[in-house]
């Protein structure tokens, strides 16, 4: 009977450790497949796609070289300068002719004018882009070409910053003491003279500082005619960017706009230091 015994107790032992034996295994097993699966996530969801990244970008020739960057950035440079130098060609002489409407003694002359400065600077400019560039088919049913959207732009940031520009002449015009007018009278000078003579230099050296807080808002501004479909730079910027997966051209833009304000604030320092004739 204790021999028999015995050997069940045996028996149970050795299915015992069986039984632990089978659960450590599959304990084992099923920590492999965890790792199994966590490792095959990490390729999915992190290495594949830096593989592709680098793929794109360093392999087989696809990487777009700075020199080629700077190529394709220069054209759109070229048209964000040329915007820039159309629209303070026209509007600074049309933002004057505007002042002498807003300062007329006519009521209505006045009335539309003041109008005119409140929508133009009431209204954003994106908006001003829309409608000179769509108005003409839409209201007046004229095709327009796509060369038409470059002049648009003119058009558009002209019309706008002449506004801004009125406001500022006014505003030197009329901080003009009336005791210099009556004086020019004396002398006999006509209203003209006075005005191109004595006034003018003056509200020139006064506004100057307005006048460069424009100059450096209209430099940023013409990345706005992207919106008429104008291929300036910061536009290349981003068609680059996104073909590239890169954030370089943004860098090169952002340069780009920070140089040519620097470049703007010296020169407009430099003219108000000569100005400054008094001290």
């Amino acid at each position: 009977m204790q021999t028999q015994q015995k050997k069940i107790q045996l028996i149970q032992r050795k299915m015992l450790n069986s039984q632990t034996g089978t659960k450590t295994v599959m304990i084992q097993e099923d920590r492999s497949v965890q790792a199994v699966r966590i490792i095959k996530e990490w390729r999915v969801h992190f290495v594949h796609p830096l593989f592709l990244l680098y793929r794109r970008n360093f392999s087989g020739g696809k990487l777009m070289s700075l020199s080629v960057m700077l190529q394709q950035l220069a054209s759109g440079m070229v048209v964000s300068v040329e915007i820039f130098v159309v629209t303070l060609l026209f509007s600074l002489p049309l933002g004057l002719l505007i002042c002498f409407g807003r300062m007329s003694k006519n009521p209505a002359i006045r009335g539309i004018v003041s109008a005119y400065i409140s929508v133009m600077r009431g209204t954003p400019l994106m908006l001003q882009l829309m409608v000179v560039y769509f108005g003409p088919y839409f209201i007046f049913g004229i095709r327009i070409s796509m060369g038409y959207s470059l002049i648009a732009v003119f058009i558009a940031f002209s019309i706008n910053y002449a506004a801004y520009f009125a406001e500022i002449y006014r505003g030197g015009i009329e901080s003009i003491s009336a005791g210099q007018y009556e004086a020019a009278k004396i002398l006999g000078y006509s209203k003209a003279q006075t005005f191109f003579r004595i006034i003018l230099p003056q509200v020139i050296k006064r506004i100057l500082p307005s006048v460069t807080n424009e100059v450096i808002t209209l430099v940023k501004d013409t990345s706005l005619a992207f919106v008429v479909a104008v291929s300036e730079m910061f536009t290349i910027a981003k068609q680059i960017a996104s073909a590239q997966t890169t954030m370089m051209p943004f860098v090169i833009a952002a340069v780009f706009y920070f140089v040519f304000n620097l470049l703007v604030a010296i020169v407009m320092d430099k003219i108000e230091k000569k100005l400054n004739y008094y001290r």
